[in-house]
């Protein structure tokens, strides 16, 4: 199960692992926890559409159905209200009703529900810096966080069925400085201009996040990519994402990457497999 923040985040995060784990017979449900209604379209061939502007949350809802799709898992919303991304100094308050000003009680509520009848075995996030710092990102950390303490609880929300604990908890991993650093060497080498250059010079100001557990995925790079640009409104088919060259991503990074928040079996780091521990637990 991953839970995201809005429709295309699970497509930028941890889709490349979703798809090969498809495709080796597991199920996979991304959990949507808002529906996207305030997000920029950062497509600039869209940006100025006015249909787009008046029908954002119907065309984003269907995005989200294509990029299902391709990745082949299931998918969920939790039903809450975009709180946007505020900008100023100071920053405006957010928008009333919004998902980062629900209660994470409240707001947990139908994750456990869904935990408890998906019945995962393991769950992807983000961590609590929320990968950057959207308030829906946060909020989705806090609630993930929250389900998978309660969802095997029998004494906490009696309402949303049988209790079920899952036994791993991840955050994705998107970029580090390692990886970063890779990817720029490799553009530069090859005569590219590196869309890279501005990152690392941020990276001067902050640690990466710790890495202990690389998924080998390249295969299914395309898939994500696909499943990406299924995201029109969000995506803008000619940026950042898809600068470097395919057959050099999958050469220089073949992984994607993530963080061991939380383990209820036995499992040692560094891993290549979301399961470790898991599958001798339940496939003795």
């Amino acid at each position: 199960m991953a839970v995201h923040a809005h429709p295309d985040d699970e497509s930028s995060k941890g889709a490349a692992t979703m798809a090969m784990y498809v495709a080796a017979g597991v199920e996979v449900m991304v959990v949507t926890c808002t529906g996207g209604e305030r997000g920029d379209v950062l497509n600039p061939k869209l940006a100025h559409d006015p249909e787009v502007a008046a029908n954002i949350h119907a065309i984003r809802a269907a995005e989200m159905e294509a990029a299902r799709e391709i990745l082949g898992v299931q998918q969920a919303w939790l039903g809450f209200v975009d709180s946007g991304l505020p900008s100023g100094d100071p920053l405006p308050p957010l928008p009333e009703g919004c998902f980062a000003l629900v209660p994470t009680e409240e707001a947990a509520r139908p994750l456990v529900k869904l935990m408890r009848e998906f019945r995962p075995h393991v769950v992807t996030t983000y961590n609590e810096e929320g990968g950057y710092p959207h308030p829906d990102h946060i909020a989705c950390h806090q609630v993930s966080v929250a389900a998978f303490d309660a969802a095997g609880d029998p004494g906490l929300y009696p309402e949303c069925g049988e209790p079920w604990q899952p036994l791993k908890l991840y955050y994705d991993v998107i970029f580090t400085k390692e990886k970063t650093q890779a990817l720029h060497d490799a553009m530069v080498a090859a005569g590219l201009e590196s869309p890279y250059a501005e990152w690392l010079e941020r990276w001067k100001d902050r640690d990466s996040r710790p890495v202990t557990t690389r998924v080998h995925c390249a295969e299914y790079f395309p898939v994500r990519d696909a499943a990406l640009r299924a995201h029109a409104t969000q995506i803008d088919p000619d940026g950042f994402f898809f600068k470097m060259p395919m057959e050099m991503q999958q050469a220089v990074w073949p992984t994607e990457d993530f963080e061991l928040a939380r383990s209820l079996v036995d499992t040692e780091v560094p891993e290549d497999d979301l399961f470790a521990g898991v599958r001798d637990r339940v496939c003795p």
